[in-house]
């Protein structure tokens, strides 16, 4: 692979992440988390298959390290009794690129068995999809061509994915006034602990 084509796979990516449509689902999405995690004391969790499933992973990872208790639930696992996790204020942010993974589609129906009332953020291509149409709150990629040559490989949307997650953690981060204290009591060693000790002195 030449300079100019790794230039060519970073040019597409980076405008793909411009053109993620931005809209008030975003602050309407952030709301929901501050108000079922930090008010009513639920969690935050998270779940995707595959790719979307390790970035659901990732999203859920780094809410709990700036301040707001998450959790990843498999969707198929989720199945076979691992959707006991969720208790009544919990809140649920659902990927998947298609909008029509199985696993998602049905998971939705299990938690609103356990709880009717439950609601879901959505991070989907497809505004028309099914899962884009149960959400409570949908936050569109922009559907982006993947930059895999076949097309096929999750690559531009698990791009698009993951700044998507880094959005809601940064605007949550903010709305709960999360700070370098806070910071350091969730990251006692490493670079990272050193550093936001540092900060809050």
């Amino acid at each position: 692979m030449s300079i100019d084509d790794v230039k060519a796979i970073l040019k597409k990516e980076a405008d793909a992440i411009l053109n993620i449509p931005v809209t008030d689902a975003y602050n309407k999405a952030t709301d929901l988390i501050v108000e079922h995690v930090h008010r009513k004391k639920g969690k935050l969790v998270t779940s995707g298959m595959g790719k979307a499933g390790q970035i659901a992973q990732n999203i859920a990872t780094t809410f709990c390290s700036t301040g707001t208790p998450a959790i990843f639930l498999h969707p198929s696992e989720a199945q076979h009794g691992d959707l006991g996790v969720l208790q009544e204020d919990d809140i649920i942010l659902m990927i998947s690129n298609s909008g029509k993974t199985r696993e998602i589609i049905e998971l939705i129906s299990l938690a609103r068995h356990l709880n009717p009332n439950i609601q879901f953020i959505v991070i989907t291509s497809d505004p028309e999809s099914v899962l884009a149409q149960e959400a409570d709150v949908c936050l569109l990629t922009g559907n982006p061509a993947e930059v895999c040559k076949l097309g096929l490989t999750p690559t531009t949307s698990t791009t698009m994915m993951t700044v998507i997650g880094d959005i809601l953690v940064v605007d949550t981060m903010d709305k709960i006034g999360f700070n370098a204290a806070d910071y350091a009591k969730r990251h006692h060693g490493g670079y990272l602990g050193d550093k936001s000790r540092s900060l809050s002195k």
